[in-house]
């Protein structure tokens, strides 16, 4: 049943459009009714002006009757003959041996005056009482007085009655119109209300119907663009956790199984090298867990605290506490100077080596230069090759995507968690950045390109 409360918008569109149909029904019925009234009123003196004419030439032919036949045309109307001495002469039936019914009499020279009379003498209710002067009589001036009924202002019941009728069958006609028009306006709504309210994560792929109506087709076409959005990020999530739960449970069952062996055949285990080979389960866990908890804070949009960093300085810094067992060929341009927290971009810079150190054969090079190539101004560009097997062009993208294994060169067992490179695109994106593949002679080739800061206005 469609919601009818005072917060439903059906209703009071419903509700504005049927006041608005019944203030004009009332306006057009008001407007009609006073027309009418003035009609009703304008015939009602045609008649009193008939019965005028109907007994002056009874007077001038002197066959006046004492009482007067009744109107054809108005039963109601009463009519009066006084003489010039003010008696009554002739009447009709119901004013017959009555007093005049009006006492006030015209002094001027017109011919006609019009007087209302509530109660006047012999006749009950308000009266319009016409009096008519009847000129060249023998003992003065006579006067003819002709009473009806006042005619109200809407001109008749019968008249009233219908105008009411009319307006009410008119405002209800479109009010349920209106009721009717908005509720196909707005079924749309309730239908993509009710697909959305059915959606749960089993469903995902069901999507809004979306109507012909620009107005409500924006709706629904935002809608589904979100659903796509949420399936799209609970299909990496299910796949995030799937690669998760597998790398964690990897370590735990090879330290189970190394503990167990030992504590079946103690006697016959070295237990210091079973306890380092536990020790490294442990560390390989440590890793997963904080790559983990680093992705969550940058999924979250945790704040960054930035400050002015000399990225020359930050790389250098890195490269030199590397253990020397690889040639690294650097080339660092000086005053390299971004705005950025530190600790994360130290993570990424780290993230970047220890990706190209267990897939270089022997030598990893690194760049750093500042690059007009920004349209709102220059760019820190920092380039890390390695001399490996590289990344084939349709998978540039993919290793980005967490837990991502491309081939036997980039396993698990090569000490990597499968997150180091999605999380340095994250940080490089915190800070406006980029972290992408690019051409490379040999090897695998990774550029980071961040918005440089003069340092002049940074310092």
């Amino acid at each position: 049943m469609p919601n009818m409360n005072r917060s439903s918008l059906r209703a009071r569109r419903t509700w504005e459009h049927g006041t608005v149909a019944a203030l004009v029904c009332i306006g057009f019925s008001v407007v009609f009714l006073v027309l009418v009234g003035r009609q009703e009123t304008n015939m009602a003196e045609d008649r009193a002006t008939a019965g005028w004419d109907r007994v002056l030439p009874l007077i001038k032919l002197g066959h006046l009757p004492a009482v007067l036949p009744d109107s054809t045309a108005d039963k109601t109307q009463a009519i009066q003959v006084l003489n010039g001495r003010g008696r009554v002469v002739a009447a009709t039936r119901q004013l017959a041996g009555k007093p005049p019914i009006a006492t006030l009499r015209q002094t001027g020279g017109g011919v006609r005056t019009q007087q209302t009379l509530c109660s006047p003498a012999g006749l009950k209710g308000c009266m319009t009482v016409l009096l008519f002067k009847v000129y060249s009589q023998p003992d003065g001036i006579w006067l003819i007085d002709v009473a009806a009924p006042v005619v109200p202002w809407y001109g008749n019941t019968t008249v009233l009655l219908l105008a009411i009728g009319a307006s009410l069958l008119m405002t209800a006609m479109t009010t349920a119109w209106a009721f009717r028009a908005v509720g196909m306006d707005f079924a749309p709504v309730e239908a993509i209300r009710t697909e959305l309210a059915e959606i749960t994560a089993t469903g995902l792929h069901r999507r809004v119907p979306v109507p012909k109506y620009q107005e409500i087709r924006s709706l629904a076409e935002t809608a589904n663009d979100t659903l796509d959005r949420l399936e799209g990020a609970y299909q990496q999530l299910r796949r995030f956790t799937s690669d998760a739960s597998h790398d964690l449970r990897s370590p735990v069952t090879a330290m189970r199984i190394q503990v167990e062996e030992a504590l079946m055949y103690p006697d016959d285990t070295d237990w210091p090298q079973a306890m380092t080979a536990v020790l490294a389960g442990i560390d390989r866990l440590q890793a997963i867990v904080t790559d983990l908890l680093t992705l969550d804070r940058l999924d979250a949009n945790a704040p960054l605290t930035r400050e002015p960093t000399d990225l020359t300085q930050l790389v250098s810094a890195e490269l030199d506490r590397r253990t020397p067992g690889m040639q690294i060929v650097k080339d660092l341009h000086d005053n390299v100077v971004i705005t950025c927290d530190r600790l994360r971009i130290t993570r990424l810079l780290a993230n970047l080596l220890d990706n190209a150190e267990r897939h270089a054969t022997s030598q990893i090079r690194v760049t750093l230069r500042a690059d007009t190539v920004r349209a709102d101004g220059s760019t820190a560009t920092l380039e890390v090759i390695d001399d490996g097997a590289g990344i084939p062009a349709e998978h540039r993208e993919k290793v980005f995507d967490r837990f991502t294994r491309l081939d036997t060169s980039r396993n698990r067992d090569a000490g990597g968690t499968g997150l180091g490179l999605p999380i340095a695109r994250q940080i490089a994106q915190a800070h406006q950045g980029t972290l992408t593949v690019q051409d490379s002679e040999r090897g695998a080739r990774l550029v980071l390109r961040l918005p440089v800061c003069d340092p002049s206005p940074c310092h």
